[in-house]
């Protein structure tokens, strides 16, 4: 790790005696990509500002180490080069001497290489993220924008991170999209592309990248507009934000999260937006002008609002309104309008939260696309909190009407590396093969199960269960669950083991589930158990790194 030189703290010095500062400010000409900035958990947060000719360029609070450093942060000054910018900071200035520029962040040389950094699901390199926002495919990459947190392991100073990808599997992080200003800080919103330059932003030959996201502050929350000429490299906010404030119209200050698409039928754009106790539904010609229309209560946070076909069919759809805790509901939408069918249904559990589907998506490709976030904690790391794995939205018709069923999305089999197949298997005989496999950078495993009325079975993983079928009451991790055959019934059984987290899909992914790793024994991989369970078909997969190559 390069940490500050002595001609730096020369420099650093001489500068604070010339300019007469306080103890509290430091002023730095910028020639390099990034300030690295040290973090202890163990201190009060405080207030840090760069400040350009009395300007603020950047403010944001963080826990500025002083004697310790528990990890370090970084935060991307380029686009001040040649400026001379003051740092002040209201908190202890000890760390202040610590700072210093360079053109790699502080441990680059252990980027992802880290002893508990998930190997095949998107992390950032550095801070908190949670809720993925923006989603949007343009120009052959998905953006993967997203809360973060660039300057601490916990919450705090909401900015939209940025990520994009050729292929849904390997993720290069860029800088941040949004940062925080005087409308509030940066919460969870949408992004589309304005193909028709409806709102007036496009600059250059290709159609404007539009994001619309919540801005946050104590008394309110507003939603407004940024928008991007150059792929969502820069951005731009609309400079008479906000577009919405309905704050008076509930009496809430709970109005947040935006979710916008374009309604074909009636050419213009929809809003679904999280308001006091459920979505609202605006519509607006030009993104900047919203008109309300509706309400449906029920729901809370981060809402998805979108079209399927019930088993491909394209004369018989359904429109699906989810909201951040994997609740949703079936039913119908006029464009201004949704009226929802008898029922609330649930196609997920466990650690995931906030998903969010990819707007723009080819239809050649047609696809309903969902990333979520994984509230996964990642233990002794300078980064925390994950993202889950891709997958793909279909309706399907079941035992108990149509359904939401969600899978990996086909791409991540690109991961696979070394495999194993076993066919017609006692739990035993699985058990003993299974031992000689070591997970490596993560393991995939598919089993098809054979399961008998009145027994329970299950799947544990290093001593923690993964799956636990009753068949006495129908429940699996005691969730109701149905079977087509109630006698005697196979299951689908699909496993995603990384590095700190464990996905679970059943069924072809009619439910799946979510949830932290836990090593509870060391001794043991994968192991089987239950009385006269049969091992129909077994596939074991050893995932390579989408990080191999960095």
């Amino acid at each position: 790790m390069n940490l500050i030189s002595t001609s730096l703290i020369l420099t650093l010095l001489t500068t604070l005696s010339s300019l007469n500062l306080s103890a509290s400010d430091i002023t730095i000409k910028v020639t390099k990509k990034y300030l690295n900035l040290p973090v202890s958990q163990s201190v009060n947060r405080g207030r840090m500002s760069l400040m350009v000719k009395g300007k603020a360029e950047r403010s944001f609070v963080i826990r500025l180490a002083g004697e310790k450093t528990d990890y370090w942060v970084f935060t991307d000054v380029s686009g001040l080069k040649g400026k001379t910018v003051t740092i002040s900071y209201d908190g202890n200035p000890v760390g202040l001497s610590k700072i210093y520029q360079d053109d790699a962040i502080a441990g680059a040389d252990s980027l992802y290489r880290e002893s508990n950094r998930p190997q095949y699901h998107f992390t950032s390199k550095r801070g908190w993220n949670n809720d993925p926002n923006g989603l949007v495919f343009f120009d052959g990459e998905y953006h993967l924008f997203y809360q973060h947190n660039p300057y601490e392991i916990e919450w705090e100073n909401m900015h939209w991170g940025h990520a994009v990808s050729t292929d849904l599997v390997h993720w290069t992080e860029l800088s941040e999209a949004l940062y925080p200003d005087h409308t509030g800080t940066m919460f969870s919103g949408s992004a589309v592309i304005d193909h028709a330059n409806s709102a007036g932003f496009q600059t250059s030959a290709d159609p404007a990248m539009v994001a619309i996201y919540t801005a946050d502050r104590s008394d309110k929350e507003t939603q407004c507009l940024a928008y991007s000429n150059d792929r969502g490299r820069t951005w731009t906010k609309y400079d008479k934000n906000p577009v919405i404030d309905s704050r008076d119209q509930w009496n809430s200050r709970e109005t947040r999260d935006p979710k916008v698409f374009w309604f074909e039928q009636d050419k213009n754009w929809v809003m679904v937006l999280y308001e006091k106790d459920g979505n609202s539904i605006y519509t607006s010609p030009n993104l900047k002008d919203w008109n309300y229309c509706s309400h449906v209560s029920g729901f809370f946070e981060c809402p998805e609002f979108f079209e399927l076909p019930v088993d491909g069919s394209p004369t018989n759809t359904r429109w699906i309104m989810l909201g951040a805790s994997g609740v949703y509901r079936l039913g119908s939408f006029d464009g201004k309008v949704f009226t929802p069918e008898p029922g609330v249904l649930h196609y997920t559990a466990g650690s995931i939260y906030a998903a969010q589907t990819y707007n723009n998506i080819p239809k050649k490709d047609g696809r309903r696309i969902q990333i979520g976030w994984g509230r996964i904690r990642q233990p002794g790391m300078p980064f925390n909190q994950m993202m889950l794995l891709t997958t793909v939205f279909t309706l399907r018709n079941t035992i108990d009407g149509i359904r939401l069923f969600s899978t990996p999305a086909k791409e991540i089999e690109e991961l696979h590396g070394k495999s194993y197949e076993w066919k017609d298997l006692a739990a035993v005989k699985a058990n003993e093969l299974l031992k000689t496999i070591e997970p490596g950078q993560g393991i995939h495993l598919k089993a098809t199960l054979l399961l008998n009325a009145g027994n329970s079975a299950g799947l544990n993983f290093s001593g923690q269960p993964v799956f636990n079928y009753d068949l006495n009451i129908n429940q699996i991790n005691g969730i109701n669950n149905s079977m087509e055959e109630v006698t005697r019934s196979s299951r689908m059984v699909d496993v995603y083991i990384d590095r700190t987290s464990v996905e679970v899909f059943i069924d072809d992914g009619r439910y799946s589930y979510s949830m932290p790793l836990e090593i509870k024994d060391k001794t043991n991989g994968f192991e089987f158990w239950g009385q006269a369970l049969q091992i129909l078909d077994l596939q074991v997969y050893l995932m390579k790194s989408i990080y191999q190559n960095k």
